[in-house]
């Protein structure tokens, strides 16, 4: 492995929680019924767009327009005083001796909000990429082949670390090869992915693909 890319939210971070909080407390605010838990469990990972296009055809209810700003003014708050590294991340980071990135699916200010919050920006600098940058989403490939490519790294040479089955998904699009970190996860693979149910185990996984590779030659 020659580059790691991480996903940021639910990944690098513990935002999934607070970002459905917010899309919940919003959504009450209309009169309309829903649970954080189930937001989280059908929207991991996706597009806000798709979101909202998926909420409006359940409830068959067209949102404001100024939904997804108070959306994501409530989601900005919540992440400002609430937000902290997933376990582990600091460690991990501390110890990776290969370049390393972050390519998510959300608009930059919320990347850099989430990783200035939790202390990881600097990290990252200059090694953030965003899908509204490239205007495609997972689990379309092309966020992560931008950032191999702006890394200067084969797809080939790059492990993603993701949380959800769209960026896996994407991962596998982009011929990638990918670790799935879920905690409580009893899963089997759907593409090809490992399955770590702790962030530090990407060194883990690094160290494994090293010696497959080595014991081929």
């Amino acid at each position: 492995m020659k580059l790691i890319i991480f996903d940021c939210d639910g990944t690098l971070v513990d935002s999934e929680h607070l970002c459905n909080l917010a899309l919940h407390e919003e959504l009450a605010l209309l009169g309309l019924e829903s649970n954080p838990t189930t937001l989280l469990n059908n929207y991991r990972g996706m597009k806000l767009a798709r979101i909202i296009e998926s909420i409006e055809q359940q409830y068959r209810k067209v949102l404001p327009k100024e939904f997804e700003v108070n959306y994501r003014h409530r989601m900005n708050q919540l992440i400002s005083t609430n937000l902290k590294p997933n376990n582990g991340v600091l460690e991990l980071l501390e110890t990776l001796d290969i370049p390393f990135c972050v390519a998510s699916s959300a608009p930059m200010e919320k990347i850099l909000l989430s990783l200035r919050v939790t202390g990881l920006l600097d990290y990252f600098r200059g090694n953030i990429f965003s899908s509204y940058e490239i205007n495609s989403w997972k689990p379309e490939p092309d966020i992560f082949l931008h950032a191999a490519k702006s890394m200067n790294k084969s797809p080939a040479d790059c492990l993603v670390v993701e949380d959800s089955y769209v960026g896996i998904e994407a991962a596998f699009n982009a011929k990638m090869k990918s670790a799935y970190y879920s905690p409580t996860s009893v899963d089997k693979p759907k593409f090809n992915e490992i399955i770590i149910n702790n962030i530090v185990e990407v060194i883990d996984v690094i160290k494994n693909e090293t010696s497959s590779i080595s014991g081929l030659f």
